[in-house]
């Protein structure tokens, strides 16, 4: 775990240090272990990548992602194509490949990679429509490169670009409407049936993530694209034990990688590397410095975004252990020269990644593009279904930048059927009463009915992105100003909330508290 320490400190993409290992590890390293494998590493790297995207997904926010999901869309397909054509151009004229191999190296080289874009965006305080559009991409490009490497692997000639660009295109379609269809079934089964124990939904949700990607590749459509989607509806869909979903992807994310890496490390033979260094250098050259601004800048260009936010995106088309991988599908295919191909793409891989991801934050200082530090934190709500009494007991903690700072209980307005029935500060839990002020740091534990479960959390996140006046100023949710809502000073009754409460244990029958946040201690 040293190696995802360094990782997370460094800025460096966590790929570098486990390839490391790997190296160390194999030939020419200190155990000198034989491994040239490439079918096995492949169908190993597949399926990381499947738990990599899948945890991608799970963590993409639905408010970044849907007003770029255009932009992400075009620089994934059209983005692509330009940056193929390009690169392989370099790589025919520049360093001399056959065209086959040059096309196969310009679509390897094309995709950027998910695990690295991930690793290093969530440390750098970007504005989300940036995050949104690099992350979505990583996340859709995937498909139609893998797509054109198997083609351009594929033996006799390349069908005529037309015919390439209509399979493509339905491939994409296919997984696109399988990953929604699962995400959306899945999530809805996930939301109505509580689970015996709050253990499954981690499982339960990947399952369904991985079940995606099965029935997207079977359907002979984009599985990649497909585990995607799925994850990312699951992951906006208020699932039940969310936190606890969220870790277990996060650390099954990292182990899909530490595995992943280091099996590539030992795949590779350090010493076949020195005559392709060069070449790798050429063809990385004109990747990063004019194919990836190139297919930015381009496909882009009916998208309104400001020239300084292009070139960050530009330099921010990571590259990790996802070309690697395809550069595998022609090793396994039998193509001519593909060792000399897995070599260039290694080494592409390693500088570039080496020289982008630690200088992306001086990047983005020096362009000015910063995340805004006054945007309000999102509260971290977890949900947990309470079958028999039909109702759910949501958790809520108030972050440091969170607008709820404040604001009084009987301020955040909840509909009928929801009440906050106790508040943990400082470690000491107390039943609030309507005067009681919220700070930030306080722990609530609101009790929904089912039917009012959506539109009370909805509630909640409105308040603490909007503050008190959320619903009155244009923020937040309509439900606000519905007739039977909790007013500023306690409202109308809130019963069936109360009967469960006391079917809890009582919370919400005890002494208010003041509105310096004091009164009745209960247990915790």
């Amino acid at each position: 775990m040293a190696a995802v320490r360094i990782s997370s400190r460094s800025g460096l993409p966590s790929l570098l240090l486990y390839l490391g290992i790997g190296i160390a590890l194999g030939q020419d390293g200190i155990f000198d272990v034989k491994f040239d494998n490439a079918e096995l590493t492949q169908v190993i790297g597949y399926a990381a990548l499947v738990v990599i995207l899948a945890e991608g997904g799970l963590g993409a926010k639905w408010k970044e992602v849907k007003p770029v999901l255009p932009a992400a869309a075009v620089v994934s397909t059209v983005g692509v194509g330009i940056s193929v054509r390009i690169t392989a151009s370099a790589a025919h004229y520049l360093v001399g490949l056959d065209w086959r191999q040059a096309l196969i190296i310009g679509a390897v080289v094309s995709s950027t990679d998910a695990a690295a874009v991930f690793s290093v965006l969530r440390r750098v305080p970007l504005p989300p429509r940036i995050t949104g559009v690099l992350e979505a991409e990583s996340g859709f490009n995937d498909a139609p490169v893998v797509i054109l490497v198997v083609a351009f692997s594929a033996a006799g000639p390349v069908e005529h670009w037309y015919v390439l660009v209509a399979e493509i295109a339905l491939e994409l379609a296919i997984g696109a409407a399988i990953g929604i269809a699962v995400g959306w079934l899945g999530s809805l089964g996930l939301r109505h049936v509580a689970l015996p124990a709050s253990g499954l939904y981690p499982i339960a949700v990947m399952a369904i993530a991985v079940s995606a990607y099965a029935a997207g590749a079977m359907a002979h459509g984009s599985g990649f694209l497909a585990v995607y989607l799925a994850a990312m509806i699951l992951g906006n869909s208020k699932l039940p034990h969310w936190p606890a979903t969220r870790g277990f992807a996060d650390g099954l994310g990292w182990l899909a990688q530490i595995g992943m890496f280091v099996l590539l490390g030992l795949l590779v033979t350090p010493h076949d590397l020195v005559d392709d260094f060069w070449p790798a250098i050429v063809v990385g050259l004109v990747l990063t410095m004019v194919a990836r601004p190139l297919s930015v800048f381009l496909s882009l260009a009916p998208f309104r975004m400001p020239a300084r936010e292009k070139v960050l995106m530009s330099w921010a088309g990571l590259r990790g252990a996802v070309p690697i991988i395809l550069a595998t599908i022609p090793m396994v295919s039998g193509v001519q020269g593909s060792t000399r191909i897995f070599n260039i793409v290694f080494v592409l891989v390693i500088v570039y990644t080496l020289i982008q991801g630690p200088t992306l934050p001086w990047v983005a200082n020096k362009l000015n593009i910063a995340d805004d530090p006054a945007e309000a934190d999102d509260l971290g709500i977890e949900s947990a279904p309470l079958e028999r009494l039909r109702g759910h007991l949501l958790s809520v903690d108030i972050p440091a930048k969170s607008k709820m700072h404040g604001v009084e209980v009987g301020e955040l307005r909840l509909p009928a059927g929801a009440a906050v029935t106790l508040v943990v500060r400082e470690g000491t839990s107390f039943v609030p009463s309507p005067a009681t002020v919220l700070r930030r740091g306080d722990e609530l534990l609101v009790v929904a009915t089912d039917p009012v479960r959506d539109r009370a959390e909805e509630r909640l996140r409105a308040v603490g992105e909007g503050g008190k006046l959320a619903g009155w100023l244009g923020t937040g949710s309509p439900v606000a100003n519905a007739p039977g809502m909790v007013g500023p000073h306690g409202g109308s009754a809130i019963p069936q909330a109360m009967k469960l409460a006391k079917k809890l244990g009582g919370a919400g029958a005890g002494a208010p508290g003041n509105g310096n946040g004091s009164g009745t201690k209960t247990s915790s």
